[in-house]
């Protein structure tokens, strides 16, 4: 059981990343997502994951300085944005995160999704970053099991982490599976289903049960399914309220129950059909 916000799992080359962390997609850049890393700091998170796209990487390094606590105690995660993919360009992007976040090195270093044509060569680019220590692990995000098995056939270092949308309306059992099959952590965004989770009955029904709210009782979820999870905040008892989910353990028919809740519904873009 997982037991406490400061609990890891292990990637498979060996770095420890944070069960749980804050999220910091459309944070606005300067006081409020520096503010929002601050509160989270404070009530015990060590991981904060951003991405070029938020633009809010300055405001993520700032609040990480003003946070008090020493840099190797923390775990940094940036993507790198459609745009800037392909060998050259992501490997001039990644410096620029890092000039942004103004640190040495980032924890996990993620291509954003899977643009056809370009990821392949994106993905060597990460290799090389790795390989330099600049980035302690390296993985993908929003790939699907076609997008993996792709990546993989030409691969020369297995992607450690896989952020994909996870929630009770889209829970995935084959990519967990091959994920799980291939040593990949798979990690959640849109974990809360942008908000609706506390709509769903089934999950307020069970979250009384617990004495937990609905979001709480998914954040839960997430963990007990083995999933690294980033709910998004920027409000402090937001931010504390996600955190407060290590005091309980949901049981088994629960759990099911809650996985009987899966429809294959998105709430953000397909990965097999997008534009950006």
């Amino acid at each position: 059981m997982i037991q406490g916000i400061d609990d890891c799992t292990t990637l498979a080359n060996g770095v420890e990343m944070p069960w749980l962390g804050l999220g910091v997609f459309r944070a606005s850049e300067g006081g409020e997502v520096e503010q929002a890393i601050q509160w989270a700091i404070e009530r015990g998170y060590r991981s904060i994951d951003t991405a070029t796209v938020y633009e809010n990487e300055e405001g993520v390094g700032e609040g990480v300085r003003r946070g008090g606590v020493p840099r190797d105690e923390l775990f940094i995660t940036t993507k790198v944005w459609n745009s800037d993919q392909g060998y050259d360009s992501t490997l001039k992007a990644f410096d620029a995160s890092l000039e942004r976040l103004g640190m040495e090195y980032v924890d996990l270093y993620l291509i954003h999704w899977p643009v056809a044509g370009k990821f392949k060569n994106t993905w060597r680019a990460l290799e090389e970053i790795y390989g330099s220590g600049k980035a302690k692990a390296i993985g993908v995000s929003n790939f699907l099991v076609p997008h993996l098995e792709d990546l993989l056939a030409d691969a020369k270092v297995v992607p450690m982490v896989n952020q994909v949308e996870f929630h009770p309306y889209l829970v995935q059992p084959e990519l967990l599976a091959f994920c799980d099959e291939h040593d990949i952590r798979v990690e959640a965004w849109s974990p809360i289903m942008k908000g609706r989770a506390a709509k769903e009955p089934t999950l307020t029904k069970l979250a009384a049960k617990y004495g937990k709210s609905a979001v709480q009782l998914v954040l839960r979820w997430d963990l007990q399914h083995e999933v690294v999870t980033i709910p998004k905040s920027v409000h402090r008892d937001r931010i504390a309220e996600n955190a407060d989910i290590f005091d309980f353990e949901i049981s088994n028919d629960d759990m099911e129950a809650i996985d009987g809740l899966d429809r294959g519904e998105r709430f953000g873009p397909d990965p097999n059909n997008f534009d950006f």
